[in-house]
């Protein structure tokens, strides 16, 4: 650091300075009018502008050019091409480090002094939130996947909101629009669903790999089946993240578990791309009925997608199937729209890539982001692929970390957003949300994870369970 500083108006200074001058160690130097104090043995350098502005950004925190001028006595013109030099080495950087964007000057800042900076700040923001209960935590989810009420959103448009933070997550297909939408959104219509779907915004089916079709030979030695059931897992998803969300396979599936009529349409389908049912009745020659299960299988096993939802409305309901019920005399039996093959992507994705995408997807999901909600995900990357993504976002100040929520090992990581929202739970009196009824496949059945009581499993549909918020209240 070079020695040289302002003479400070305050006179205590003055003693010290004398003895260091009556011994050789001090000297004073004279610029632009101001009086410099300055050690003996850097007088030689003390006319170097560079040199001057270096020793001074190793310790100086945030500042900017015309402070510097001020300060040193330089000029301008010598402060900026000085900064810019020890710039180009490395060895500070610019922006706005303690002020708002677009406010002010661009300020000046020594790396490893910066760095400091952001590790207390960071260790700062940690210690502001108290953790909150896991009933907490809760209510919070109720309120931020818009199922407490009040929350709940509208329209198309709040459809669209619900598939966004839900695309990923499995749920069995008879229980997506009659105990998910439905209960996020208020007064949910079917053809909010079908606009989406129709439009090309939203598509939907299984994502996560059957383990009937890996080319991989099952160690129990049994033989593979898939099995066509209203209960199997499909998510919804925007087409804009096909990219990193549906699985990239490595090898073609092996469809030796499929039925025989199964295999018939997959291979009608690959031949003919899209196809309408009645067109793939007629192109395999089988039954109407056949064709009804052999989709079912395709479906259950992650295979194939359809323009819109009725496709599949159709073979949840046996009445629409039948063609009963009122829309018997508008619509012909299978009236939606065609049938296609879920295409892998063209390209692979770095695993990094599908890390960082699958972070943002789980904080918008869940706000609050602890390792134990990823038993809930049956796509996610493991935790510990995760973990980097979620501390370099925290240090950009995208994500806040800390411990959020008592009870819970390992890191925790929260949307700014959320964490405003989770004081106002932990603060709150009031909590509609705890007389909430939770389906047993609805992402927020967290019994057995976050709150007491056995875990249920996701494909037990048909039945509600009370929020377990209520019983422990």
């Amino acid at each position: 650091m070079l020695s040289l500083m302002r003479v400070p108006p305050a006179t205590d200074w003055q003693p010290y300075f004398d003895a260091l001058h009556a011994a050789g160690r001090a000297s004073e130097l004279i610029r632009n009018g101001s009086v410099f104090w300055v050690a003996t043995e850097r007088l030689g350098v003390a006319d170097d502008a560079e040199q001057i502005v270096r020793g001074w950004m190793e310790s100086l925190g945030p500042v900017t050019a015309a402070e510097l001028s001020e300060r040193l006595a330089l000029s301008r013109e010598e402060v900026d091409q000085a900064l810019a030099a020890i710039e180009g080495q490395g060895q500070i950087l610019q922006g706005r480090f303690s002020v708002a964007e677009g406010d002010g000057d661009i300020q000046w800042c020594n790396r490893r002094i910066l760095a400091r900076i952001h590790h207390l700040t960071l260790g700062r923001l940690r210690r502001e939130i108290e953790p909150v209960s896991a009933l907490d935590l809760h209510r919070f989810l109720c309120r931020w996947q818009h199922v407490a009420p009040g929350t709940q959103l509208h329209g198309a448009e709040g459809t669209l909101q619900v598939i966004r933070q839900l695309q990923g997550y499995e749920i069995p297909a008879s229980a997506w629009e009659s105990e998910i939408l439905s209960r996020r959104i208020r007064n949910y219509d079917p053809a909010y669903l079908d606009e989406l779907c129709l439009s090309g915004e939203v598509m939907w089916g299984r994502i996560s790999p059957h383990p009937a079709l890996s080319p991989q030979p099952l160690e129990d030695g049994e033989g593979r089946r898939v099995r066509a059931t209203r209960i199997a897992p499909i998510s919804f998803f925007l087409r804009e993240s096909m990219d990193w969300l549906p699985p990239h396979a490595t090898a073609p599936p092996d469809e030796t578990g499929l039925s025989p009529a199964a295999q018939d349409v997959a291979a009608a389908l690959r031949a003919r791309g899209a196809s309408f049912f009645a067109d793939l009745s007629r192109a395999t020659g089988r039954l109407a009925s056949e064709v009804e299960d052999a989709l079912w299988e395709l479906v259950a096993a992650g295979l194939v997608t359809a323009d819109g939802f009725e496709n599949l409305r159709a073979l949840i309901d046996p009445r629409r199937r039948r063609g009963e019920g009122r829309d018997r005399a508008r619509r012909p039996r299978h009236s939606g729209g065609r049938w296609a093959l879920i295409q892998q992507a063209e390209h692979e994705v770095r695993k990094s890539a599908r890390a960082e995408a699958f972070a943002d997807q789980l904080i918008l999901r869940w706000g609050v982001l602890i390792r134990d909600l990823l038993t809930k995900e049956s796509t996610s990357p493991f935790w510990r692929d995760l973990l980097p993504v979620l501390r370099l976002k925290e240090a950009r100040g995208e994500l806040r970390a800390g411990r959020f929520v008592a009870g819970f090992s390992g890191e925790q990581f929260a949307a700014p957003e959320a964490v405003e929202i989770l004081r106002a739970v932990r603060r709150s009196s009031d909590h509609p949300e705890d007389a909430v009824h939770i389906a047993n496949a609805d992402p927020l059945n967290l019994a057995g994870i976050l709150l007491p009581g056995p875990r249920v499993n996701t494909l037990s549909i048909g039945t509600r369970q009370l929020n377990p918020a209520a019983k422990a209240s």
